[in-house]
């Protein structure tokens, strides 16, 4: 798979950093550092895979964030 473009609307920031945090202070976080979208999805969700610049999103299971990408 190629790499994924740095894309102008996404905050610098590291997706890895809110594995282990509760659902709701993720996505507040995610919000306060510039993430115009915030995607919490639960384990096995069906998504389509089209890359939105300045998406993160979340797989979170029991409360909290156990995964975390861009787009």
């Amino acid at each position: 798979m190629a790499p994924v473009p740095k894309s102008p609307f996404e905050p610098d920031d590291d997706p890895a950093a809110y594995v282990g945090l509760a659902q709701e202070a993720a996505e507040g976080r995610a919000r306060e550092r510039g993430w115009t979208t915030v995607r919490s999805l639960a384990p096995g969700t069906i998504i389509t895979m089209e890359y939105l610049g300045g998406r993160l999103n979340f797989e979170v299971k029991d409360g909290a964030v156990t995964r975390s990408w861009k787009g």
